[in-house]
């Protein structure tokens, strides 16, 4: 499967999992250290925003950045934004030469595919988030694995840092595809 395929199945995934949230479970804590369902959603929404402006642009405008990563980007309809920035950054990223060129994002600059390889594990890993919170679960064991290998080749120790990546927990090798990517993730599990 090809990159963008490979985020196509994120995305329907991740629309699953949150067109299943109620309305009381957005308060729910969630595995990612200080952050409730809600604030996981509005990460994922403004991420996808800001993937694809920069796929779209080539970097995303310093004051547009900002209101991006710390904005409201839900407002009253959860999955509609989800929904309306995760089709934004497949259509940005299935541009001519989009996987070519060069993007800036707020880590650095880097090729567009490298790009989509990291929105690919954030996204999944937060979609885990999410159903984890939710009594919800990702059955797309394949997905996951990808995910994972991903992740595994991406965050370098130099990522590990409080507030981007924690240390990558400890977990057995046969434990559900799920709880790995968690805890290679830095939650607790």
């Amino acid at each position: 499967m090809n990159e963008l395929e490979l985020l196509q199945r994120v995305v329907e995934e991740t629309t699953r999992v949150v067109g299943n949230v109620s309305d009381d479970q957005y308060g729910n804590a969630s595995p990612c250290a200080g952050w409730t369902v809600r604030d996981v959603v509005n990460h994922i929404v403004g991420g996808a925003t800001i993937f694809a402006i920069s796929a779209e642009q080539g970097s995303v405008p310093e004051e547009e950045l900002g209101r991006l990563a710390g904005d409201d980007n839900l407002g009253t309809d959860p999955l509609g934004a989800w929904k309306t920035a995760s089709t934004r950054a497949l259509a940005a990223f299935g541009l001519p030469g989009a996987l070519e060129q060069m993007v800036v994002l707020p880590f650095g600059e880097m090729p567009g595919a490298l790009a989509l390889s990291i929105a690919v594990f954030d996204v999944l890993t937060h979609a885990v988030d999410v159903a984890a919170s939710t009594g919800q679960h990702i059955a797309d064991t394949e997905l996951l694995e990808t995910a994972l290998v991903m992740g595994e080749q991406m965050v370098t120790p130099e990522l590990r840092v409080p507030g981007v990546f924690d240390p990558a927990q400890p977990v057995a090798a046969d434990a559900p595809a799920e709880t790995r990517l968690l805890a290679f993730a830095g939650r607790k599990v």
